[in-house]
Parts: structure tokens; C-alpha cells; sequence
């Protein structure tokens, strides 16, 4: 019996302290670590980053957010390598912040975000990460300039100081306001290039608002370009120049009506080579003084007055006193529209950047090398070099 009251007994003391583990073990919220000691539970809050901490490549076109969940943001810094910090801001509940300032090629940003958890603990984010670094950096350009007021076949051109191949893309991030109703359509004319224009002429006295948001996208071949463009310009009154080269005249319209005929003497028509050529051009300079030179036809630096170039193949509307016979009898120059001084001037004075001059009778085509050949192409021609 002694026995069985021992082995009871010893029972008794495990059962005891099997309940007193019980009554005094970790509780709700606390851990022990591995020599038994109480350790405090994590903060429920959780901070993330985009772009994470240690990105390398990240985008430069995206907002950089910082967001927390089960808690609240108490401060967000996000500086760039000269310790200067990024602008941003923080939505409603400060659960998110978000930068509103553009970064760099090839930085490196600085995150020290902290957040209150709805636990009361604190948590903290910090770290770095870099952005994309361009094989190379591109030059765009748009034309017309701001505030420009330009003639209602002037074309919307972006160039690029290189080659670009991701056409898609670019075509995309180009975007368009206008006053009034327009359709029209962007092509590319060269790998350095894309033009927009209207199906038919601008309606006078649209306001245009261009966008080419291209920072950050890659061009192709890993370059991007240096920095958005924009341009807000408007467009005038409708004048068009149309030359029938036969009728030795070249007629200006106002909102379809004649207001204005000169003589004029054209390309030389026996020689097609020297031809005034068929399309329609745009005043794409005026020059109150141009030189011209042709070793070709035997004449270099010929100083004429009131010049409109139209087209880069080297035709203008100019002055050319020392031809009057010819003005309105013959055609005999080599390729330039010839009017008499007073002519010539009085039509400069009334000339837009952008003006349409429209010329038919010619047995010469237009050229089709030309940076300005928009008109010279039939409409579904044009939307073909579309990218989309």
C-alpha cells in the first residue's frame, strides 16, 4: 500500500503543476522565447513601398507611393541623392502618400517613412532604391511654338534628335486638344519624325493644345526621351494661295473668296526639271531677304526680296523685279513663283507660317523627300503611316 500511495501522490504533484502551466502561460498577444521569458508581440501595422526598397531600374514616370495597413502614416520623407526631399502629399486617412514631383535618370531615392498602427505601436520603413539609367538620352521638339498663330494647313510635327523605333508607343503618349471639332490623324514621315494633320484644313481660329509626354518611355533600343514637350497655339485666318502655272496668276482666297490676284511667271515649262511643282505646299518661312544659289543653272547668291519658301525642295513665292517681262506672260524661272516688288510685298504682309499654296497644271509632281510633305499625300496615304 505504501507503494500505491507514493505513485498517487507523485500524480497528484504532476497533475498539479500541469495546472498551475496552464494558469500561468503566455495569453492573448504574447509570445516566450526560447528560454521561456515573455517577448512582446509585433506591431499590426505594415509599411510598403513602390518602387521596394533596393529596386534598381525603377520607372521614372510613376508616382513613388509609401501606404500603410492597419495604422496611419506620422511622417514620409523621400529625398534624392542630394539629400534634397521629393514633393508629395498624403490622401485623406494618411494611409497613403503619394509624390507629385518627377524623378530622375539614374538617382538613387532615400525612403524614412514611420506609421502609428492601430495597436498603437509604431513601425518604420527605410531604404533605398535607384532609377532607370538610359543608353541615351533624346531631344524632342514640337512645332508650332507656343502661342504661335499659323495658316490652316500648318501641320503639328515632334522630332527626335535620333532614331526611334518604338512607334507605337510614342504615338500613344502624344495627345491633342482642339477648340473645334477636328479629324485628322498622326503619321510618320521619317524614323526621326511624326506629323499630325487635319483630313482637310484647319477650322480658322482653333485653338490647338499638343501634348508629347515622353519622359520616361522608352523610344526603343533603351532611349528615352530628355524631357516632355508641350505646345498651345492657334490657328488664323482661312487664306489660300492656288496657281494654275498656265494662267501666269497666282490667286489668294480668303474664306473662299478671291480677294487677290498678281501675275506671276513659274517654272520654266519646256524643262520639267525646272517645272513649278503640282501639290499643296505650306508657307513654311518668310524671308524679307533670301539668297539663292543653283551652280547647277549657273546663278549664286541672288539677293531677292519678300521670299515665302513652300516647300524644301527650293521653290518660294518671291519678289523678282529683274523678270517683269516674263511676270504674267511666260513661265521662265526655275521653279520659284516670280511677282512684280510691290506684289510680292503686298502678299508677304499678308502671309501665315502655315498657309496653303495650292498649284496645279504643272507636269512636274511634288516631291516626296521633303520634311513638309503632308499635303502632298492622299488621306487614307496619310492615316496608312499611322502606327496604330
Amino acid at each position: 500500500m505504501a507503494n500505491r500511495r507514493a505513485v498517487l501522490k507523485a500524480a497528484l504533484v504532476a497533475g498539479t503543476g500541469a495546472i498551475v502551466a496552464a494558469c500561468t502561460g503566455g495569453g492573448e498577444g504574447t509570445r516566450t522565447d526560447g528560454g521561456g521569458q515573455a517577448a512582446e508581440s509585433r506591431p499590426v501595422a505594415k509599411l510598403t513601398a513602390q518602387p521596394a526598397v533596393d529596386a534598381t531600374e525603377a520607372p521614372v514616370r510613376g508616382p513613388v507611393t509609401v501606404q500603410v495597413s492597419d495604422g496611419s502614416l506620422t511622417d514620409v520623407k523621400l529625398t534624392n541623392a542630394d539629400g534634397k526631399p521629393v514633393e508629395g502629399s498624403f490622401n485623406a486617412d494618411r494611409t497613403a502618400w503619394t509624390s507629385t514631383e518627377t524623378l530622375g535618370y539614374g538617382k538613387t531615392y532615400t525612403y524614412a517613412a514611420t506609421a502609428n498602427g492601430t495597436d498603437g505601436k509604431p513601425v518604420q520603413l527605410t531604404g533605398t532604391f535607384t532609377t532607370l539609367n538610359p543608353k541615351q538620352q533624346i531631344r524632342v521638339t514640337v512645332n508650332p511654338a507656343d502661342n504661335a498663330k499659323v495658316g490652316v494647313a500648318m501641320p503639328v510635327s515632334v522630332k527626335f534628335s535620333d532614331d526611334v523605333t518604338n512607334r507605337a508607343e510614342i504615338e500613344k503618349a502624344l495627345t491633342m486638344e482642339t477648340s473645334q471639332q477636328v479629324e485628322g490623324s498622326w503619321g510618320w514621315l521619317s524614323a526621326r519624325q511624326i506629323d499630325f494633320r487635319p483630313k482637310e484644313y484647319w477650322p480658322a481660329n482653333t485653338t490647338v493644345d499638343v501634348g508629347a509626354k515622353l519622359y520616361g518611355i522608352d523610344l526603343g533600343g533603351g532611349s528615352y526621351a530628355r524631357a516632355d514637350v508641350t505646345t498651345k497655339f492657334t490657328i488664323g485666318r482661312n487664306q489660300v494661295v492656288k496657281i494654275h502655272t498656265p494662267d501666269h496668276v497666282m490667286n489668294v482666297y480668303r474664306d473662299g473668296a478671291k480677294i487677290k490676284s498678281y501675275p506671276c511667271s513659274n517654272g520654266l515649262d519646256s524643262d520639267v526639271d525646272r517645272n513649278t511643282p503640282n501639290g499643296t505646299f505650306i508657307v513654311m518661312t518668310r524671308e524679307p531677304h533670301a539668297i539663292f544659289d543653283n551652280a547647277r543653272y549657273g546663278y549664286t547668291n541672288v539677293n531677292k526680296k519678300w521670299a515665302c519658301r513652300i516647300s524644301n525642295h527650293g521653290e518660294y513665292i518671291h519678289e523678282n523685279q529683274d523678270n517683269a517681262a516674263a511676270i504674267g506672260r511666260a513661265n521662265n524661272s526655275h521653279g520659284c513663283v516670280n511677282l512684280l516688288e510691290a506684289d510680292a510685298k503686298d502678299y508677304f504682309d499678308s502671309a501665315l507660317i502655315g498657309d496653303p499654296v495650292e498649284i496645279t497644271g504643272s507636269r512636274l509632281g511634288g516631291p516626296v523627300n521633303s520634311d513638309v510633305m503632308d499635303w502632298l499625300v492622299s488621306w487614307p496615304a496619310w492615316k496608312a503611316k499611322s502606327a496604330l
